[in-house]
């Protein structure tokens, strides 16, 4: 029903809501630094962390800067209106402001990530609760920031160009950071963890964190590079490309329903917010007591709380409830990826444990059986995204997906903070092995570690499961702007093209992995080399040191080098395909990309969690505990499953958006 007004952007309810993320962020930031970094061997440590993150970003988006570049000319070339002789510059404003603005969420989420990794060990020497504190404030700066700088951008381009269709450009700059951060950082970080673990672990018994471990340092910087930024650039990219993808299909209802994203996002980030602030409060009535639950109470919080705001949001708008109950679907189904995440990979949970008890058999028969979880795990997901569908579908058609999708990312600046939680606990373990603090201190940094494993595994479920709402509501664009109301299968172009697509993620994720195994095989040699020809590294004779910033410069070289070709790949591919099978053929290769992208997204990161937790389990006394034939067995199972959880399988669901966004996005440019 068409609306009696069409209201205009209220800046109350629009604007305010990321300003006051931005201005948290600048307190939270603030009090991580004030906070106390620790001994000098601490903040050595640390240092030498967060050093080797700052460079390793800074070569990354110089790199990325000058692809930006190239696809801006692109851009503007397309856009250029001959008949009046004048570039159309706002796509590419929008592009360069998107790729941009994600860059710098990124940074800042990192710097505090790896600012807070010292703190939050040195606050351990006190209490779990004020650890856990130190942390959950470093990880909020990333929840916030994505948040705070996505819708503030957002708000920005839509209040200049007043063009939704403008705003997919800047969701077009965000994808294309987010990919190279994730592909990139997910090399960089798998490149030193294998190389520490096969080296450290398999073949000399040493602790995961020794220090004389040369490939120690890089291993810890790519935590960073991976899971902060890049996790953070991730879900940045499909905050904003749900958000941009439903002002578009608004524009066929009316005003109202093109600013309705816009509110739903403001009003989850007032949630978020107020989660963040709840788990804290929780964790100190708690008396430092299970942060694992914290976290769920805090994420169930912040549900909550949209949810009323939405519901206010409603009544403002008068857009009926069938959209607010759709927008519910989106975060229930959120929930349910989550909790089916932590069921397959949980330390505490059968599939895990069995996955541990298999590797007494040997390695062989550790993977084949996370391997075989791994594709069971892949149903209650894919079930729950195929039922938000279904009534989101019948509530609203395609918008009702689309407002679904914003729903599920509503929450996502709670999402992100636990995620960016789990890198940063995971080197305040670090930091303190390395700097022989007292068991105490270990034993507090292990148990916030648990948890922070738990987090990381749950946020790459949550943003696969995102992902797939939004190339949803990216396929309804696709389809309104080229005018394709329906994808005939028996059609020989569509066809073709659902095998095309089809083959994508995996072809993908074979170059991702085989980007991995080449560079972890150098910093293998170099590990090697160095406990061979450094005189007492391996007794940790006094004066005898590792080269740490050799692994590091290892590790940053073969990111960069290899993340060109399978990120270039995405955006070719797709167009190659528009132009040789029209737009019905693309039509095809995106929904076939879309199905096989899924699968093996969610496939990957459960397989790859649950071997990493059999390992722990097995680590933490069991089954012989650490050092015993099952324990060597399932190392090399989380070897294998570390470039499925964290490089290839979350690369994945950026890589679908991707797809998508360029097929919309040069769509006018290919078909007229």
């Amino acid at each position: 029903m068409e609306p009696a007004s069409t209201p205009q952007l209220n800046i109350l309810l629009a604007v305010l809501p990321p300003i006051l993320a931005i201005v948290a962020m600048a307190i939270l930031y603030r009090q991580v630094r004030n906070s106390d970094p620790g001994t000098e061997r601490m903040q050595e440590v640390s240092n030498a962390i967060r050093l080797g993150a700052i460079a390793y970003l800074k070569r990354q988006n110089l790199f990325l800067a000058a692809f930006v570049g190239v696809m801006a000319v692109v851009l503007t070339i397309g856009n250029f209106n001959f008949r009046t002789g004048q570039p159309d510059l706002r796509l590419t404003t929008a592009y360069v402001a998107g790729a941009a603005t994600s860059a710098f969420a990124g940074y800042i989420g990192m710097l505090g990530a790896t600012l807070a990794n010292t703190r939050t060990a040195q606050a351990a020497r006190s209490s779990l609760a004020s650890a856990f504190n130190v942390a959950i404030s470093a990880g909020s700066l990333m929840g916030l920031g994505v948040v705070g700088l996505g819708l503030l951008g957002i708000n920005a381009m839509y209040y200049f160009f007043n063009d939704p269709k403008i705003v997919l450009g800047f969701s077009f700059g965000a994808s294309s950071l987010a990919l190279f951060a994730k592909a990139g950082g997910g090399i960089y970080t798998k490149t030193a963890d294998i190389a520490a673990d096969l080296v450290g672990k398999v073949e000399l018994g040493i602790p995961e964190d020794d220090p004389r471990n040369p490939a120690v340092i890089a291993d810890n910087v790519g935590d960073n590079v991976g899971d902060v930024a890049g996790m953070g650039a991730d879900l940045f990219d499909s905050y904003v490309g749900c958000i941009a993808a439903t002002m578009i299909l608004g524009l066929t209802l009316s005003t109202k329903y093109v600013l309705l994203p816009i509110y739903f996002a403001a009003m989850g980030i007032i949630a978020s917010i107020a989660g963040t602030l709840f788990v804290r409060s929780l964790i100190k009535v708690r008396k430092g007591k299970d942060p694992g639950g914290a976290f769920d109470l805090g994420t169930f919080f912040t549900g909550g709380v949209f949810a009323v705001f939405a519901a206010v949001v409603t009544m403002y708008l008068n857009t009926g409830w069938n959209y607010l109950i759709a927008a519910a679907a989106g975060v229930f189904v959120g929930f349910i990826i989550g909790k089916t995440t932590d069921w397959f990979t949980s330390i505490d949970q059968r599939f895990a444990i069995n996955t541990a008890k298999a590797a007494k058999s040997g390695a062989a028969i550790n993977i084949l059986t996370g391997f075989s979880y791994g594709q069971l795990s892949v149903a209650p997901s894919i079930i729950g995204i195929c039922a938000a569908t279904l009534v989101a579908w019948y509530l609203g058609g395609i918008y009702g997906i689309a407002i679904a999708s914003v729903g599920m990312l509503s929450i996502v600046g709670m999402i992100v903070s636990a995620d960016a939680y789990g890198p940063i606990v995971d080197n305040a373990k670090g930091v303190a092995e390395q700097s022989g603090l007292e068991e105490s201190a270990i034993e507090i940094a292990d148990q916030l570690d648990a948890v922070g494993n738990t987090t990381k595994a749950i946020t790459k479920g949550f943003a696969i499961g995102a992902a797939a709402l939004t190339v949803l509501a990216l396929l309804g664009v696709y389809s309104e702007t080229v005018g394709l109301k329906t994808i005939d299968i028996l059609n020989p172009r569509v066809l073709v093209g659902l095998f095309v697509g089809t083959i994508v993620p995996p072809v993908f994720s074979g170059l991702i992995i085989l980007s991995v195994s080449r560079n972890a095989d150098l910093m293998v040699s170099e590990v090697r080399r160095q406990f061979k020809e450094i005189p007492g590294l391996l007794e940790g004779k006094p004066g005898a040191k590792p080269d740490y910033a050799k692994c590091v410069d290892i590790a940053a070289k073969g990111a960069i080098k290899e993340l060109l070709p399978p990120s270039v790949l995405s955006i070719v591919v797709t167009i190659a395909t528009g132009f040789l099978l029209g737009k019905e053929g693309l039509g095809g290769f995106l929904v076939g990309s879309i199905l096989s992208g899924l699968l093996y997204a969610l496939f990957m990161s459960n397989a790859g969690g649950m071997w990493d937790n059999a390992k722990k389990y097995i680590e933490a006394g069991n089954l012989g505990g650490k050092g015993s034939d099952a324990h060597k067995a399932a190392v090399t199972g989380d070897m294998v499953g570390d470039p499925f959880k964290d490089t290839a399988g979350p690369s994945l669901n950026t890589l679908i958006t991707v797809l998508s966004l360029t097929a919309s996005v040069f769509a006018a440019l290919l078909f007229g």
